[in-house]
């Protein structure tokens, strides 16, 4: 069975709406401007939609140079690539210390607006060295802002299991992966361990725990209790509901949807 990566999803400011492309470039922490930036609060703790899924309403475009935002009823934000500051400051994403630079006066205001409390957006730089946990570190990985790992990866095959238990069906974006794959046999990416897709070595280390996230409607906010009430039916390991797979990258390089995805070898 031939197996193809049938998309590309890349999230410039965590827990905001992502975009899918024909082809986007691996760097050392992930997709190019995958994940980058971030909202935290006054004491420098990240936000995401577990707690605010308003942010599910804000779009985020990569121009030449800038960001540009949108959000219900808001004004277009442009986030320029070149930061006015170079002044470093401590974040938490996660239980992980992290350093970053507070992108702009206009940006905090705008998302403080919308959000309806004080905020900022902080953008990572090559300064901002976030390891991946050693656990599963391969090569000495690092990690944008994303929540572990530098890549998620689900089937076609897998959602479509899913939707076939689901009395409304629900679109991949709810699960929000970087690499979707086809051709191949439901959660068959649960067995694999090395793969190639196209001239990138790919190690997939570690199912993925999901959370609320996965409940929030992309489109509305609103929360529900699907799809993690039907995925808990079957797809439980220790209590923690599993779907996707978190993926490290071997290698730099470009990859393009209709690349074949090559399993090189199974978890024994």
């Amino acid at each position: 069975m031939s197996v193809a990566l049938s998309d590309i999803n890349i999230y410039p400011i965590k827990s905001c709406k992502g975009f899918s492309a024909e082809s986007w470039e691996l760097e050392a922490r992930g997709f190019r401007y995958d994940r980058r930036w971030m909202l935290v609060d006054n004491e420098g703790m990240f936000l995401t939609q577990r707690d605010f899924p308003r942010l599910t309403l804000v779009s985020v475009q990569v121009k030449s140079d800038h960001l540009r935002v949108e959000a219900p009823n808001m004004e277009p934000l442009f986030v320029p690539f070149k930061l006015e500051s170079k002044k470093h400051i401590p974040v938490v994403v996660w239980e992980d210390g992290v350093e970053a630079v507070s992108v702009s006066k206009e940006a905090a205001n705008w998302f403080s607006e919308f959000l309806g409390f004080s905020c900022k957006l902080v953008a990572m730089t090559e300064r901002s060295l976030r390891p991946v946990d050693k656990n599963y570190s391969v090569n000495n990985d690092i990690v944008s802002f994303a929540d572990a790992f530098p890549l998620l990866l689900i089937s076609e095959a897998s959602l479509a299991d899913l939707n076939s238990r689901l009395e409304v069906v629900i679109p991949m974006k709810r699960f929000r992966p970087n690499l979707v794959v086809k051709g191949c046999e439901p959660f068959a990416e649960d067995s694999w361990k090395e793969i190639m897709i196209g001239d990138v070595a790919l190690h997939v280390v570690k199912p993925c725990a999901r959370c609320t996230i996965t409940t929030v409607d992309p489109e509305t906010g609103e929360k529900g209790q699907e799809p993690l009430r039907t995925l808990a039916t079957y797809r439980t390991v220790d209590n923690k509901v599993m779907f996707g797979q978190n993926v490290l990258h071997a290698n730099n390089g470009t990859l393009r949807v209709g690349d074949e995805v090559n399993v090189l070898s199974l978890l024994q």
